[in-house]
């Protein structure tokens, strides 16, 4: 179908302001762009009953989180929440709003994790502190009023990289117990060569291939890194035995293929998996107020919730 008639009217606003190609900024001055954008963009926040925000100590170093909790109570469900943004950009406060919302429509702690990010710190350190903080969540699940049987990780774009990661990290590790993944427009394969990723780049609001290669750049170190699995998920040769997964795509998005053959591929290793696309929208959609936006949201939450109200979370 063609772009949604909401996503256009986006798109022609972003074209009207006729932003700088990111791979001639520095990462500073975009880190910067985008805090002005997610500020000018930020509406009145979604209610929770409670956010904190603290620094945890973890096996890699104090890692700043905060905290959503959608109603008084305990053994609640608990999602570990990374924000996107290419492993340099974004923050807590880009990924407020699909936080709150997270938590609410889910009735689940949410713990975002504000990771270390590159090139400041380059792979592994981010899935380093990501596996770190989703083990202290494990950990401290009392103290969080959380129930750690009931343990999902999300994330949106990078951020639904080191969700994928940090399942394959545990399943290694055999802990913590990861019941659920939720993977939004995730990036899952560096190597930059399918379909979606070469016809959509610089279109729909997709960053063009210079882009993409900044980003990679500032999180890599080699080429081979590249083919490391904890780099590109979709190239684990072994997805058995991962959790449960939701995993939204976008028509328009450049990593949608990669999302979708990732479902294909947990689908054929015996894993319970739904794969979702969204017709007539772009990447990152669910920051923005499109009416899909809120349809995805609300099928992300249920199913997370229908996931938690089952026994099958605690069977796993």
């Amino acid at each position: 179908m063609p772009l949604h008639p909401q996503v256009q009217a986006h798109l022609d606003r972003l074209a009207a302001v006729n932003f700088a190609g990111l791979h001639t900024v520095s990462p500073e001055q975009a880190r910067a762009g985008a805090r002005r954008l997610t500020a000018a963009s930020v509406s009145e926040p979604e209610k929770v009953a409670e956010v904190i925000d603290r620094v945890v100590v973890t096996d890699v170093g104090e890692l700043p989180v905060r905290i959503y909790r959608p109603a008084v109570g305990r053994e609640l469900p608990v999602v570990v929440f990374f924000h996107g943004g290419g492993y340099v950009l974004g923050d807590l406060d880009s990924h407020d709003g699909l936080a709150r919302s997270l938590a609410n429509g889910s009735q689940s702690v949410v713990v975002s994790v504000d990771y270390p990010l590159a090139p400041e710190n380059k792979f592994p350190a981010p899935v380093n502190a990501g596996y770190a903080a989703t083990k202290w969540v494990a950990d401290n699940a009392d103290e969080l009023g959380a129930d750690p049987a009931r343990l999902a990780v999300a994330g949106d774009s990078a951020g639904g990289n080191l969700a994928a990661v940090v399942t394959l990290k545990a399943r290694t590790a055999k802990q913590p117990h990861i019941a659920f993944q939720l993977l939004i427009y995730p990036d899952l394969d560096f190597r930059r060569s399918n379909h979606s990723i070469t016809e959509l780049a610089g279109k729909y609001g997709n960053i063009t291939r210079e882009a993409q290669d900044w980003f990679m750049n500032h999180y890599i170190t080699t080429e081979d890194d590249k083919l490391d699995p904890l780099v590109s998920p979709l190239l684990e040769p072994d997805l058995t035995g991962l959790p449960p997964a939701f995993i939204i795509t976008a028509e328009y998005d450049a990593l949608r293929d990669e999302g979708e053959e990732y479902g294909q591929r947990l689908a054929a290793a015996g894993v319970p998996v739904t794969v979702k696309r969204y017709d007539g929208m772009i990447h990152e959609f669910l920051r923005h107020p499109f009416h899909d936006a809120k349809v995805a949201i609300a099928d992300a939450t249920v199913a997370l919730k229908n996931f938690f109200d089952t026994d099958a979370a605690r069977d796993l």
